[in-house]
């Protein structure tokens, strides 16, 4: 019942909320930068409302199963790493061995979802897109892995989320040591590229290829997916915050590290130009997984 409970309220209904508010602010910020006004602070969920009762259209062609499922997969992927978050985050009663495990799991898993269904609109653009997806995530992958190692490794290799928090409580934030803050800054950098922002946007790239894998959806698949999206703006930072900076605890110190990193990651949304998917690669197989290695033997070393 608990697990439904935090499912429900914390899992669906808190961060979906946070997220809307979050992509309103993302959105008001970058209009700012434009020297534009921005939407209304209800906008983005005004958007899902209307796309809710759009019509659903399917391409000629195309995998109907794999295409009406796919954002469904993505959608609870997300509900289900911000419940587990959400319950980590509140109490240790109810974690378990190895949910850090999980959880990266569960990250990866909206991504896969977009590429699957990319593929199965069988539209050239989508294709692309979702091919350019799926090199990007072989990218980030191993240094963003490498850079969640740290904390494990000064957590005394513990692999339960309730343990690394409980470590930080005693000894004070991963992120205070120099591993701790490089292996920060490869992360955000890397959940930037999870985000699909600039200059990570390159599988969406509208002057390119419209809307990427995205291209063909419309209605309540096109909702969820972004929905999804608004979701992981706070659930890829609360994970950031949870590893690395001692949690979210609802008071003004946890409201700064959020908005702290939300504006980092909009700053560097809005200040560099996107790159190509080869750049894309190299920048994270090279200086971010050197990076990331020299943080975790950093932080084996004690430091």
């Amino acid at each position: 019942m608990i697990y439904v409970l935090y499912f429900i309220t914390y899992g669906f209904l808190l961060t979906v909320a946070i997220g809307l508010l979050t992509s309103w602010i993302d959105r008001k910020v970058t209009a700012r930068v434009q020297y534009r006004v921005g939407p209304p602070i209800l906008q983005p969920l005004i958007d899902i409302i209307k796309l809710l009762g759009k019509e659903t259209l399917i391409p000629k062609g195309a995998s109907k199963s794999t295409f009406l499922m796919a954002p469904v997969v993505g959608f609870a992927s997300a509900i289900l790493v911000s419940t587990i978050l959400w319950v980590n985050n509140i109490t240790s009663a109810h974690t378990y061995l190895g949910d850090l495990v999980v959880v990266i799991y569960l990250l990866t898993i909206p991504s896969i979802s977009i590429i699957m269904g990319g593929f199965a609109s069988r539209n050239p653009l989508a294709s692309l897109g979702a091919s350019r997806e799926m090199k990007l995530i072989l990218s980030y992958e191993l240094p963003f892995v490498l850079a969640v190692l740290v904390p494990v490794i000064k957590s005394g290799f513990s692999l339960r989320l309730a343990t690394i928090l409980g470590y930080q409580l005693q000894n004070g934030a991963v992120a205070t040591g120099l591993s701790g803050v490089l292996a920060l800054i490869v992360a955000i950098f890397c959940i930037q590229a999870k985000l699909g922002l600039v200059p990570f946007d390159i599988p969406e790239a509208e002057t390119e290829i419209v809307s990427g894998p995205l291209v063909e959806y419309s209605g309540p698949g096109l909702a969820l997916y972004k929905l999804m999206k608004n979701m992981l703006l706070f659930i890829l930072p609360f994970f950031l915050i949870i590893i690395f900076m001692g949690g979210l605890h609802f008071d003004a110190i946890s409201i700064v590290k959020y908005v702290g990193l939300v504006a980092l990651v909009t700053v560097i949304r809005n200040t560099n130009p996107r790159v190509r998917i080869d750049q894309a690669v190299r920048f994270f197989w090279g200086p971010m997984t050197f990076l990331a290695a020299l943080a975790v033997a950093l932080a084996l070393t004690g430091r």
